[in-house]
């Protein structure tokens, strides 16, 4: 029943500012940009975005410790080398530090009404983040336009008196909840202190993509964990006529999580989660070892062949292991079994593709 052809809005990967990407964020990337493939393969109008935090209340400890750190910040940009340290310097001292916590509750405020000086200091840490995110998706052949959280700020006010014009907004202890028909946990569409929300911002997101970009289909590949979250918000939607379910297709592609061969969730030894960045790496030592076990460097490949199969090969398997399960469950990551060349893996399928185009 369309006139054209349709358009899918793929929300995938939507990593958090001044935080590493980690497994988790590979499954969305993968899966995500895997769906926008097949939908431009079959002639759509698609729309690829990365839902980045990028505006929250985080950003509020990161300025004022960049503001200690670095204070000439606004002429000489600042040379932070490692986000995740700075990152965890911050908030160390919002947890200890009572002072440091007030002044970031300030600085919040600046933030969101848009002091020139403050806009700058979120700038410079959203850049540093960035181009850590776009070293992955190099890798990983990966093309996605960035619209964060902080693109939907100046339309949740207006998202809130909606609400309320329409008489489904109650005040619970200073705060604006919406209670949704048939869901446990009301949405919070504004907090005491007057600041918004995950609900607020995935209302307007998903009201813009609707209303503005006229999406016939839109599809959240997010985790599992976000399932009710993503059911009470596309119900609330419906409730508010933004959608009929019956013209326009909203879903939740949910995943399964990562998990170690103990059947745990992923983590390093020290029990942080694995860095997305440190995967790559270990992948393409791994692949490189194998290429030199079977001595492809020796005769077989220059090195410039030899880098191009290591890339390939680590990267593909990293991908291919991921799609090869189903969508749904949680699996075990193995480098070992991704590399295998025997059976069900990327390496095997390569060597079958490189062998077809040589007859």
């Amino acid at each position: 029943s369309f006139g054209s052809m349709p358009k899918v809005v793929v929300d995938f990967s939507s990593p958090n500012i001044a935080k590493e990407m980690h497994v988790g964020h590979l499954r969305s990337t993968i899966i995500g940009e895997s769906m926008c493939r097949l939908f431009e393969f079959a002639g759509y109008d698609v729309l690829r975005l990365n839902h980045l935090g990028d505006w929250g209340t985080q950003f509020g400890m990161l300025i004022a410790h960049l503001q200690d750190k670095f204070p000439d910040y606004l002429t000489v940009s600042p040379p932070i080398g490692d986000l995740q340290a700075f990152y965890k310097e911050s908030k160390r001292r919002f947890d200890t530090e009572e002072e440091f916590k007030k002044r970031a509750y300030q600085c919040v405020v600046l933030l969101q009404s848009k002091n020139p000086d403050f806009i700058k200091a979120w700038n410079l840490i959203c850049d540093v983040s960035r181009r850590e995110f776009q070293k992955i998706y190099n890798c990983l052949d990966i093309t996605i336009i960035e619209r964060g959280e902080s693109f939907y700020h100046e339309m949740m006010k207006d998202i809130v008196k909606e609400f309320e014009d329409k008489g489904f907004v109650e005040v619970d202890d200073g705060r604006k909840v919406v209670f949704v028909p048939g869901f446990p946990v009301p949405l919070t569409i504004m907090k005491s202190d007057g600041g918004y929300t995950y609900d607020t911002s995935d209302l307007a997101a998903l009201k813009h993509r609707l209303c503005e970009e006229k999406g016939d289909i839109l599809i959240y590949v997010v985790d599992s964990g976000q399932s009710v979250h993503f059911q009470t918000v596309f119900a609330a939607g419906q409730m508010m006529g933004w959608y009929d379910p019956k013209v326009t297709r909203v879903a939740h592609a949910a995943f399964g999580v990562v998990l170690g061969e103990d059947k745990k969730k992923f983590k390093t030894r020290s029990g942080d989660t694995v860095r997305l960045i440190d995967l790559l790496e270990e992948g393409l030592k791994r692949a490189m070892d194998k290429l030199k076990d079977k001595e492809r460097d020796k005769v077989v490949l220059t090195p410039e062949e030899l880098k191009a199969a290591q890339t390939s090969v680590a990267f593909g398997c990293i991908k291919y292991a991921d799609l090869s399960h189903n969508r749904l469950n949680d699996y075990v990551f193995s480098f070992d079994k991704m590399l295998d060349d025997r059976g069900n893996t990327a390496a095997y399928l390569l060597y079958a593709f490189t062998r077809i185009r040589c007859v």
